[in-house]
């Protein structure tokens, strides 16, 4: 059997193409180097709903295809007339085994990870999974049925400062664990320009926060036990976006030893668009015998040029440069992420491996469930003025 594969990319927009952006996105970039590694891309479809995004995501394709030098084997979809329903005729007409990644917005999850399971695709769902615990595990119990390579987008297990959090943690170095506190925002174009389409049918929590939920699963193989969570809405309701502005959420945690601590995450997406990064985000953990902090924005770059506001800059989650051809290469954890599942669909469809080899690390759907019941819990709570819910 082939090992070469067959991709729909379901969602055409900003972190697929870079739509919106002077960049390429993450995604594209990501299949794009893979390819140009492995050699094992057959068909790249990418497809979403209106007939001009289709157009944008082609011109943004072809140029990164130019600048990169690499022939990625792309159709894009639709382009004759919109159609929501598109990626169905894509999914069901591309040659199987095949796999699908999908970046669309959090409320459509759900239903369109369901159709492609049931038509026998490999999946990779960007954050969050879902954000109801019953569809999690129906989503999970259908990928498990048919053994499908199912993972979610949790981009932050490969980041090498949290692979550091880890080892520390595992390692017992900070001692007992005791509590952890997470501060993570973003610039306030994103709910009002970037995603206004969609921020007020999400909030902060299930969009950007549920990462630090997930690493705090991947750091300490801890299990949720219950949840509180308050919000604010002052801002965005003042400009039309139904949604809070900051939530914040404690969560308690069990590890393997039945030992309890406490994750408190401080989100927020109405940072000021002149702050020097999309991404605000810091975590520490605190426990007997020290503790770990990792300022996640501030890398150690910054750049300041006349006519453009400061930037600081993290070169390891997706980052560009010329390699000794000219030509443009893309390198860093959110690329790690996509081709890492990407390789693991080639080898399971070759037969190389077995989906129950895959490690315990990795963001399966089964891992990601943990993180969808906070999310649910998190709902109650903000809906029964801040009560802990049992999870």
């Amino acid at each position: 059997m082939s090992n070469k594969l067959n991709i729909v990319l379901i969602g055409n927009g900003m972190y697929s193409t870079g739509q919106g952006t002077d960049g390429y996105g993450t995604i594209v970039p990501a299949i794009n180097e893979f390819n140009r590694k492995e050699q094992k891309v057959n068909l790249l479809h990418i497809v979403g709903s209106r007939v001009e995004s289709t157009i944008k995501a082609r011109e943004k394709t072809d140029k990164l295809q130019d600048i990169s030098g690499c022939n990625l084997p792309v159709v894009l979809s639709p382009n004759t007339e919109d159609n929501l329903n598109e990626y169905k005729k894509a999914i069901q007409e591309i040659e199987k085994p095949a796999c699908a990644i999908i970046a669309v917005p959090d409320h459509l999850h759900y239903e369109i990870t369901k159709f492609c399971l049931e038509n026998d695709m490999h999946c990779l769902v960007v954050k969050p999974f879902t954000v109801n615990l019953k569809q999690a595990q129906e989503l999970t119990s259908i990928a498990d049925t048919k053994g499908l390579l199912s993972w979610v987008e949790f981009h932050k297990r490969w980041d090498i400062a949290n692979i550091a959090l880890r080892d520390s943690y595992l390692s017992g170095e900070i001692g007992k664990l005791l509590y952890c506190i997470v501060e993570y925002s973003q610039r306030k174009s994103i709910p009002t320009k970037n995603f206004k389409g969609w921020s007020s049918k999400t909030n902060i929590l299930n969009y950007l926060g549920v990462h630090y939920i997930d690493l705090m699963r991947f750091i300490t193989e801890a299990v949720p036990k219950r949840v509180s969570a308050k919000g604010q809405d002052y801002y965005l309701n003042g400009v039309g976006v139904n949604t809070y502005d900051a939530i914040q959420c404690s969560i308690e945690w069990e590890n393997m030893n039945k030992e309890t601590f406490t994750q408190t995450i401080f989100t927020n997406w109405v940072d000021p668009d002149t702050s020097t990064s999309a991404s605000d985000q810091k975590i520490k953990l605190i426990g007997t015998n020290g503790r770990f902090e990792s300022d996640q924005k501030n890398r150690g770059l910054y750049l300041n040029v006349d006519n453009k506001n400061p930037k600081s800059i993290n070169p390891y989650f997706c980052s560009s440069y010329k390699n000794s051809s000219g030509q443009l290469q893309w390198s860093g954890y959110g690329i790690d992420s996509i081709a890492d599942f990407l390789n693991s669909a080639s080898l399971l469809i070759s037969g190389r491996i077995k989906l129950e080899d895959m490690p315990q690390s990795k963001p399966s759907f089964n891992e990601s469930i943990h993180s969808t019941s906070v999310l649910e819990a998190a709902q109650k709570s903000l809906n029964s003025h801040s009560a802990w819910i049992d999870i």
